[in-house]
C-alpha cells in the first residue's frame, strides 16, 4: 500500500545536470531516512546519499561536492540533484525509505528505479 515513484531522469552529457525526485505514498505513518541507490551494469547496489528526518546527510565518496540529496517531510519527497555529471555516473538509480506505516510496522521500501545515462 506503500509505493515510492521515481521521476527526472534521462539522458545528460558529461558536465551536465539532473536532478532526481522521489515521492512516498500510501498508508505511511511516518518516514525516518530517505535515500538514493545506484546501481550500474554489471555491478551491486551501491548507496549514493541519504537524509535522515531531522536532515543530516551522508554521501559516497564517489559523488561528495557534485550531488545535494535533500527533502520535503511535508510532501514524503526525496530530492537529489546531480551536477557536474561523469561516464560513470551512468546507472538506474533507486529511492528507499525507512518507514512506518499506518499499522506501526517498520518497511524498507524502494522505488522502481529510474534511468541516468551520461554520454556524449
Amino acid at each position: 500500500q506503500v509505493q515510492l515513484v521515481e521521476s527526472g531522469g534521462g539522458l545528460v552529457q558529461p558536465g551536465g545536470s539532473l536532478g532526481l525526485s522521489c515521492a512516498a505514498s500510501g498508508s505511511i505513518f511516518s518516514i525516518d531516512t530517505m535515500g538514493w541507490y545506484r546501481q550500474a551494469p554489471g555491478k551491486e547496489r551501491e548507496l549514493v546519499a541519504s537524509i535522515t528526518r531531522g536532515g543530516s546527510t551522508n554521501y559516497a565518496d564517489s559523488v561528495k561536492g557534485r550531488f545535494t540529496i535533500s527533502r520535503d517531510n511535508a510532501k514524503n519527497t526525496v530530492y537529489l540533484q546531480m551536477n557536474s555529471l561523469k561516464p560513470e555516473d551512468t546507472a538506474v538509480y533507486y529511492c528507499n525509505a525507512d518507514l512506518l506505516a499506518v499499522d506501526y510496522r517498520a518497511y524498507r521500501s524502494w522505488g522502481r528505479g529510474t534511468q541516468v545515462t551520461v554520454s556524449s
